[in-house]
């Protein structure tokens, strides 16, 4: 089940949907199908295309995949993503994730990924929400189990800090709550 990623990057798709008229590239490691044409794989790319949201992905998986349950790492870096999408939540396997190179805006986005247990690593990079002065503690906060994000490792220091930032901000709006 562990073979080569799909890989449907630089395919010109312009949504997830699109992803149905093409055929996935070939790379060094062959991809293997089951008896009923699915791959063998638990890895999706859609990288490099002018995707803008993830709607109908669970569809694309379930057209691609063996076992569209088992997706481990998903690359949707480099498209025309706006925000996170809940439907990402729904990828209870999910462990690698690429969103890097987007136009994410809103870092609260992040949020609703924190349901996601063994989700180690992400990429966000390259979207509008790095230029948050608090993109990265508030990233680690969120995402308690996080290895890697924008390739570089989570060190305890910095989870450790983004916990202080974290528990001094909500104080903060507590404070400020109690005093209206």
């Amino acid at each position: 089940m562990y073979g080569p990623p799909v890989d449907l990057s630089f395919k010109d798709i312009n949504s997830v949907t699109g992803a149905l008229a093409e055929v996935p590239r070939s790379g060094l490691r062959p991809l293997k199908t089951n008896s009923k044409g699915k791959y063998q794989s638990c890895s999706l790319r859609l990288s490099n295309n002018s995707i803008s949201d993830v709607t109908g992905l669970q569809y694309i998986l379930s057209h691609f995949l063996a076992q569209p349950s088992k997706l481990g790492w998903l690359d949707l870096s480099f498209n025309k993503i706006t925000c996170i999408d809940p439907v990402l939540c729904e990828l209870s396997e999910l462990r690698v994730l690429y969103l890097h190179g987007n136009n994410i805006w809103n870092l609260s986005d992040v949020d609703q990924l924190r349901e996601m247990q063994y989700l180690h690593t992400i990429t966000l990079h390259g979207n509008a929400i790095e230029t948050n002065i608090n993109y990265r503690n508030h990233v680690i906060t969120a995402l308690p189990h996080l290895k890697k994000m924008d390739f570089s490792a989570v060190t305890r220091e910095q989870q450790v800090l983004a916990n202080v930032w974290h528990h001094g901000r909500n104080r903060g709006k507590n404070t400020r709550e109690s005093l209206q």
